[in-house]
């Protein structure tokens, strides 16, 4: 089983009407929803308000993915949490998952190494595009597929390079933006997709279900265990101390 943590701050649908509307139990109870039905999954909640920030270490420990989304209280994450996570994802024990506004959030931003920084506009209409058809988090996807409705994200996007771009996307007031990127850091994975404005349905959209689902499985830590071969040597590598006695 793939044991999932979905984190949301968890403010806006508790003190606006018109997100209360459209996710009445959070917005991340709907993202549990439809990972519920993956049979090798395993899927928890938590927020920010919860004790420890809803990640205590027993939690976070046991956490193959950790998918987070955040927007108002950035800067109300504690910093050793963050590099609690840093730390598990960088040895390969965890994968993480920031959705939308989450690529200003304290975890991804000290997990790449950049700010984050990118241009927002009006809520409209938006095209995503699959850019790498064969990627795992790609199976099941169009070539391209529509959301009704979305808060504009668009380049410059201050973030590194990516490993993978496996979408992109083409709103309609002519922006562009690097929507779906795949980062491999130390041992573990980081996949930032771009849809989920609290004020709009993307959660609900079956594609964008689909693609939070691919990208689970995607970031999971690989757990097989290898048994070496009789015949086989396994070379004992030497400390700089040892080779310079």
């Amino acid at each position: 089983m793939i044991k999932v943590v979905v984190w949301n701050e968890f403010r806006h649908e508790k003190t606006k009407d018109s997100v209360k509307a459209i996710y009445p139990d959070g917005l991340h109870a709907v993202i549990k929803g439809f990972l519920d039905k993956e049979e090798d999954m395993e899927v928890t909640l938590a927020a920010l308000d919860d004790p420890d920030q809803g990640l205590p270490d027993e939690v976070l420990e046991n956490t193959d993915v950790l998918i987070w989304w955040g927007h108002m209280a950035h800067a109300e994450v504690d910093d050793a949490l963050v590099s609690k996570i840093q730390k598990r994802v960088y040895e390969g024990k965890m994968g993480f998952v920031p959705l939308h506004s989450g690529h200003h959030s304290k975890p991804f931003r000290k997990i790449i190494g950049t700010n984050g920084n990118l241009s927002w506009g009006r809520n409209q209409k938006e095209i995503m595009w699959t850019l790498m058809p064969a990627h795992e988090i790609a199976a099941g996807i169009p070539d391209h597929f529509l959301i009704e409705e979305e808060e504009l994200y668009s380049e410059p996007f201050y973030i590194p390079q990516p490993d993978e771009l496996v979408f992109g996307a083409w709103f309609e007031d002519g922006h562009i933006m690097r929507a779906g990127a795949c980062f491999y850091r130390g041992g573990g994975k980081v996949f930032y997709f771009q849809p989920g404005h609290e004020t709009c349905k993307s959660f609900y959209n079956p594609y964008v279900q689909r693609i939070i689902t691919n990208a689970v499985r995607w970031a999971a830590p690989n757990k097989e265990s290898y048994e070496i071969p009789s015949g086989c040597v396994h070379v004992k590598t030497k400390t700089v101390d040892e080779f310079n006695a």
